[in-house]
């Protein structure tokens, strides 16, 4: 229990600065019950440190670009007038689903060293589990593989990955997967899933 809950709080050291816009809606949700703010501008995007799903509203003659990077941190903001709060998985639209994907790759690519250092570093999150085995595709035996190609030397880079380790032939796709399990609200908490690595906690998760 004491390896999970200190794996599960390294995802909050950081807040979000920075976000991905996944759509732009100019008159608001269609659907009235979506949000409180119906009727007025709004997007929905994805922060950049810990992938945190949020509502924005832009300042007052701001039009967005879906896959535009803006700043939500404190102090002058150039595109946002305030962020509205943290967006559920299930109430994203169909074109926020759509560029999830491309968000997500682009950040991990943009972040490439850090997450590269996660194969480099990574250790158990229980005494069962490793960390290796929580990405999509890393069972026992690619994990040891891993384990034992960064003891022989440290992994450089994902093509450095993906050329020492055939098997892992999209290291970034990898953490990409794990990172949609992570925010997916619609699945069951059980086994795996029950695990936060690259994101965010919900507040009841990180209680227990």
């Amino acid at each position: 229990m004491a390896d999970r809950n200190k794996n599960e709080k390294k995802p909050t050291v950081k807040k979000e600065e920075n976000a991905v816009v996944l759509d732009y809606l100019s008159r608001g949700y269609v659907k009235s019950d979506m949000s409180k703010f119906g009727g007025k501008p709004i997007a929905q995007a994805i922060g950049t440190e810990q992938f945190t799903l949020l509502e924005l509203a832009p300042k007052n003659g701001v039009n967005l670009e879906i896959q535009d990077t803006v700043y939500i941190g404190k102090g002058k903001r150039d595109k946002i007038y305030r962020v509205l709060g943290k967006l559920d998985f299930e109430n994203l639209t169909a074109t926020s689903r759509i560029e999830l994907d491309y968000a997500i790759r682009d950040i991990v690519e943009a972040e490439e060293e850090k997450y590269v250092e996660f194969f480099n570093t990574t250790d158990s999150v229980s005494t069962r589990m490793h960390s290796l085995e929580l990405i999509p595709g890393i069972g026992k035996k690619y994990m040891w593989d891993i384990i034992k190609a960064r003891e022989e030397k440290p992994f450089e880079s994902f093509k450095d990955i993906s050329e020492r380790l055939p098997t892992l032939a999209d290291p970034a796709g990898m953490i990409v997967n794990r990172v949609k399990q992570e925010l997916d609200t619609t699945t069951p908490r059980r086994g795996k899933n029950k695990y936060y690595i690259f994101t965010q906690p919900p507040r009841a998760a990180r209680k227990r």
